[in-house]
């Protein structure tokens, strides 16, 4: 895929390993829809350059045939949790910055980031996922929405399965909606556990011109 970065972004070297591939500019709307697009995604702490990166391999969810691991069903069956889609999408947002990560001192989920996502959905281009326990947001996770492509940002939970039980929800949604893939950025176990595999970049970069060209349109 050949990509035309804005110009006031820094290019940064093509073989590092963290997938680092530019330095610089903002995370307005136009900006993200347009990085998003081309797989690469923003992360970096409040008071720092933005950051931009294309991993490789990355990690993703094949919608169509993802089923639930037989643990999960179980879960699920017993109906503990309420789950709503694009209800309180801020809330969810913040709720993941707060989440203590082994290894941050910060957060990438920062005011500017929050307020250009709030406008991402507003629009439609950004879905939220609450899972809800006796009325308290218990669980959830956000991401972009492009095409038939959901981009996950980020989950939390504080309860047991909340977390677990909104992605079960989410992807049962967009299998509904046809979606291809859901991209999960890079490997971790809870991914793994989760049904995510790695491919390599350039697969998943054609992926995205199959799954977001061809539907993409302005809302």
């Amino acid at each position: 895929m050949d990509i035309d970065y804005p110009h006031e972004l820094s290019l940064s070297s093509p073989h590092r390993r963290d997938g680092l591939v530019a330095i610089g500019g903002t995370v307005h709307p136009s900006v993200l829809i347009e990085m998003y697009s081309k797989g690469i995604f923003p992360w970096f702490e409040e008071g720092e350059v933005p950051l931009w990166y294309s991993p490789d391999p990355r990690m993703v969810i094949f919608v169509p045939g993802w089923q639930p691991k037989r643990s999960l069903r179980q879960v699920l069956r017993k109906n503990k949790f309420t789950v709503t889609i694009n209800t309180d999408f801020e809330s969810v947002m913040r709720s993941c910055g707060a989440v203590y990560r082994k290894g941050q001192a910060g957060t990438w989920i920062h005011e500017d980031l929050i307020a250009s996502f709030l406008d991402l959905h507003q629009r439609g281009f950004a879905m939220s996922v609450e899972v809800w326990h006796d009325r308290a947001l218990v669980g959830g996770l956000y991401g972009v929405v492009l095409g038939k492509v959901y981009f996950g940002e980020s989950m939390f939970h504080t309860m047991t399965d909340a977390s677990k039980v909104g992605f079960a929800h989410l992807i049962s949604l967009l299998q509904k909606q046809n979606f291809a893939i859901v991209d999960c950025q890079v490997y971790t176990d809870h991914l793994a556990s989760l049904g995510a595999v790695e491919i390599p970049k350039g697969q998943f970069e054609q992926l995205l011109e199959t799954y977001i060209l061809p539907f993409r349109t302005e809302k």
